[in-house]
């Protein structure tokens, strides 16, 4: 590891882990062994020493408990409140990975026609027959990774990647959202990004395909493009490979309740 790298990582350096949860999913975090025992294996593989602690709480009570008890009595490096932010922690068999997708308003240029001919290059592309429902075995939905399904012109399309399209070897470059990124959206549409590009909205997959086609329906968007789940293994890959993943590409259930905090300053 490069000097400045380590540098960098110890200003920023993890002492303590406050873990909230209760006991069943504490229990169902460590399948694969002690956390406490897992990250300090961690810190010996890359030559590190003093792993952070960890508390364990029950309850969002408990929690608070601890952190104030921790700020009031400065423990060690004492640090004020803004350092620290809520995280939180699922078992992977408890999360819901549901798909993410995409309406564009218009083809850049291009006829219906055209822009399905520009798909070929890329995509093995069939068209739906016109009783296809969006939903079940027989339904329109991407049948597996690779595998899109796109609404255009008040018909329904099935979009398989060729091979060599995209690189297996690459935890990012296989994602069906970075493919269909470069070969659809940045390639033939010129929405390079996602982020900031107002031609693309996205659609979570809860709200299911008919939201997708009725958005196009009704003339507020062109095209839709809906995408296969990303797999719990696929995201572990990533991690693994200390990348991040791309924008717009998951969506997560259950989801947390948000609000708003409001903090008493003395």
């Amino acid at each position: 590891m490069e000097t400045n790298t380590y540098t960098s990582l110890m200003e920023r350096r993890v002492r303590r882990i406050l873990l909230v949860c209760n006991n069943y999913d504490s229990f169902a975090l460590e399948e694969d062994g002690r956390i406490d025992v897992q990250i300090a294996q961690e810190y010996a593989e890359l030559n590190l020493s003093n792993p952070p602690s960890i508390t364990r709480a029950e309850t969002t009570d408990e929690a608070l408990e601890h952190l104030s008890s921790t700020l009031s009595r400065g423990e060690g490096d004492k640090l004020p409140e803004y350092e620290f932010f809520m995280a939180v922690c699922f078992p992977d068999n408890q999360l819901n990975i549901i798909d993410y997708n995409r309406v564009v308003k218009d083809l850049n240029g291009l006829t219906e026609e055209e822009f399905l001919e520009k798909l070929k290059e890329d995509f093995i592309v069939k068209c739906y027959n016109g009783d296809a429902s969006l939903n079940g075995e027989n339904g329109v939905k991407p049948k597996g990774l690779h595998n899109f399904s796109l609404y255009l012109g008040g018909k329904w399309y099935s979009l398989t990647a060729k091979e060599g399209r995209y690189d297996d070897s690459d935890p990012i470059g296989v994602l069906d959202v970075t493919i269909s990124s470069n070969l659809i959206l940045d390639k033939i549409l010129g929405i390079k990004d996602l982020r900031s590009d107002k031609r693309i909205d996205f659609v979570g997959g809860i709200r299911g395909l008919g939201e997708l086609q009725r958005r196009v329906d009704s003339g507020e968007m062109k095209v839709a493009l809906a995408l296969y789940p990303v797999t719990m293994q696929q995201i572990i890959d990533i991690a693994d490979s200390g990348n991040i993943m791309p924008p717009k590409t998951t969506w997560f259930e259950p989801k947390l309740r948000s609000g708003l905090v409001i903090h008493a300053l003395e």
